[in-house]
């Protein structure tokens, strides 16, 4: 047993203070509060509670998780607040880095405040998680990219959230940009038979990564021009993830010595420093052996893949042709798979920097909180 997992207990088991905080005695089922600290004004915004609660971790197993619950001004309608999930971007992989808990970390950028503020300005409650390993429990290196436990982490602070307030409505939708749209669009198709007692109403994803796991099966040693700059970040917090979550994977036996020095480090870094350290190195300085070999290929598939069918809700798609980080033919390819797939999702195009929002954008992003809301 981890030594975090055992204070956690004997504080839950004492009925003690944790990190300033009161804690309340639940066992570790996901979903359960372990307690609950009054932070209005945090990032700018009004009534604000941040909660520590479990989740349905790595294989399964619970682990202590944080995240934010903001709230709108004045009475809650009938029925309660919708909610909007918050699902954040990129912010690194140690304690600390997640930005919902505390603002240090790796810098937001400015759309992801303006979102939260949108939402709660509409009269939408919004539950935003750090991720597992982002918050205010060192439980290992965030698994970067793992579908399954943004998932969990989403659903089960909704869960906790609603539990620690009366006034939350059980309608719902999932919302995120980058990494966060990949979680979010986790979070749409896990909710079904994860959260069945809740009512969803549908998923806005912005930039979201995916099938980068497809391009990573043409990732060999040795090649000087692969993955330089601040793609080779993202490309080693993926490894990282992976090595601290997938054993089964063996990424260290894909990794040459530098590699796995690299990825050993940057496990305790927020995303600054991890492009920090990567700065001058490729990635074919990093691997042994192609990325494309198993188990590595099977693993990562399973890992990362976003679901291109299956969704019972809408999905608004915002996606800007002249994305840089999460290149524009990742996200045709995942436009063309939702629509084999009978996806039902509306797209909007931008054609300005990774995550950015235009007018029509933000239309459409009010037009489908508008037609939640009622």
């Amino acid at each position: 047993m981890r030594a975090w997992r055992a204070a956690i207990a004997g504080a839950l088991t004492a009925g003690i203070a944790l990190g300033g905080q009161t804690t309340v005695a639940h066992a570790d089922t996901p979903g359960s509060v372990i307690g609950v600290e009054q932070a209005d004004g945090f990032r700018g915004m009004g009534e604000t509670q941040i909660i520590d609660y479990w989740t349905h971790g790595v294989g399964g197993v619970s682990q202590p998780a944080s995240g934010a619950l903001f709230l709108p001004s004045g009475q809650a309608p009938p029925g309660g607040w919708p909610i909007v999930a918050w699902d954040h971007g990129t912010t690194g992989l140690a304690s600390g880095c997640g930005g919902m808990s505390n603002e240090g970390g790796t810098a937001w950028p400015v759309t992801q405040d303006e979102f939260l503020h949108r939402a709660v300005n509409k009269g939408f409650a919004v539950v935003a998680p750090d991720y597992l390993g982002l918050g205010r429990f060192d439980t290992g290196p965030h698994p970067y990219l793992d579908i399954d436990t943004e998932a969990t982490a989403t659903i089960d602070l909704l869960r906790a959230a609603r539990s620690v307030r009366s006034d939350l409505s059980p309608v719902w939708v999932a919302a995120g940009m980058s990494q966060g749209g990949q979680a979010a669009l986790g979070t749409g198709h896990r909710q079904a038979s994860y959260a069945p007692e809740l009512d969803f109403r549908g998923t806005i994803a912005i930039d979201p990564e995916s099938d980068v796991e497809k391009v990573a099966q043409l990732l060999v040693p040795g090649n000087p021009d692969q993955l330089g700059g601040g793609i080779l970040g993202f490309s080693a917090s993926i490894l990282a993830g992976m090595r601290a979550s997938r054993p089964d994977a063996q990424v260290d036996s894909f990794l040459s010595p530098l590699g796995q020095q690299v990825v050993e480090e940057i496990g305790t870094m927020c995303q600054d420093d991890i492009d920090a350290r990567v700065a001058g190195l490729t990635l074919g300085q990093l691997l042994a052996k192609p990325l494309g070999e198993e188990p590595m290929r099977s693993a990562m598939a399973e890992y990362m893949t976003v679901p291109t069918s299956g969704y019972d809700a809408p999905i608004l798609l915002l996606v800007n042709v002249t994305d840089r980080t999460v290149p524009s033919p990742l996200h045709a390819a995942l436009a063309a798979q939702f629509t084999a797939g009978g996806v039902n999702y509306t797209p909007v195009l931008g054609t300005g920097n990774h995550c950015d929002l235009n007018p029509a954008m933000w239309s459409a992003v009010d037009d489908f909180l508008n037609r939640v809301r009622g």
